[in-house]
């Protein structure tokens, strides 16, 4: 499996009130894992993993290519497209449509507009815009999910949990342990304003008990998880750092992560940890409140 990798020079910050969050005397270690491991099975941390499902296959190869042969037809083109076609037509497409997004949702996998024209659309390529418009409201409107894009370059979408995205109460909640995980990752790398040197991570999930070099019974290949399952369903994304021999790597949030996580509830969890008020995490603090105003500001429009 290929790994996602691209260059970064952006370094691990240190900050006084970060590292004790993860990096308590092995005493503690036991019942923090637990917590985090707890935190997987039902207790309110984070947007949107209600539907974690176990990652399996891979992206296509090829998708830049195929998708730069799609031209987005203009308006007047759409139009024409459309009187041509009957009602009946219309909705049968905007269904298969839905239906191929939610099989690809179920591995947790972007699914790419060069596969929707490819695979989906096919000769109703030209009402492209119109059948996705349609597509997206039957998401919100039925399933109570909304459709993004998470890469404009490459056109790949998502679907997020819409009331969870809204809603400051939500529910953290998965019957796959990975989701405890992956959301102590993300905590650390939050935590770490944005970049977490690889060995930083290995090494806390070492004192978590759980050994990335072994296999586990809950998590598998733990390595391969953290830098391939999640890498792939756009979680995590794993960056180089340009002149380091041997490679060295950071962890950073990925693009699926920064749609369905709340900093908020990570914030509120550390804090809860330590006993104190997330303010006195200031930069942290900013950064959560900012990402909880434009989802606001989101949901509104």
């Amino acid at each position: 499996m290929s790994q996602k990798k691209r260059s970064n020079s952006q370094s691990s910050s240190q900050g006084k009130r970060i590292s004790p969050a993860f990096e308590k005397t092995p005493s503690h270690d036991s019942n923090l894992v637990n917590h985090f491991l707890n935190q997987s099975r039902g207790t309110s941390a984070s947007r949107g993993f209600k539907r974690n499902h176990r990652l399996s296959g891979t992206q296509g190869a090829g998708g830049e290519d195929e998708d730069a042969t799609f031209t987005q037809p203009i308006t007047s083109q759409v139009q024409r497209s459309l009187e041509k076609l009957s009602p009946a037509q219309v909705d049968q497409k905007t269904a298969d449509v839905v239906q191929y997004i939610l099989v690809k949702d179920q591995k947790k996998l972007p699914v790419r507009r060069a596969d929707l024209v490819k695979h989906v659309f096919k000769e109703y390529r030209n009402v492209y815009p119109e059948i996705m418009k349609r597509v997206a409201r039957t998401f919100e409107q039925v399933f109570g999910l909304k459709l993004i894009k998470i890469d404009a370059k490459n056109q790949l979408y998502i679907l997020i949990n819409k009331l969870e995205v809204t809603a400051e109460a939500s529910s953290f909640s998965s019957a796959d342990p990975k989701t405890g995980l992956l959301f102590v990752i993300l905590s650390v790398i939050f935590m770490k304003q944005g970049s977490a040197k690889e060995g930083l991570i290995w090494n806390i999930l070492e004192k978590l008990c759980v050994n990335p070099a072994k296999k586990h019974e809950e998590f598998g290949d733990v390595k391969k998880t953290v830098t391939d399952e999640f890498v792939r369903q756009r979680y995590l994304e794993y960056v180089l750092i340009p002149h380091t021999d041997p490679p060295e790597h950071n962890f950073v949030w990925g693009p699926r992560a920064d749609a369905e996580v709340s900093k908020t509830k990570i914030l509120q969890f550390v804090a809860e940890l330590h006993n104190q008020d997330p303010q006195e995490w200031r930069n942290q603090y900013t950064e959560a409140h900012s990402q909880d105003s434009q989802a606001s500001s989101s949901s509104q429009r």
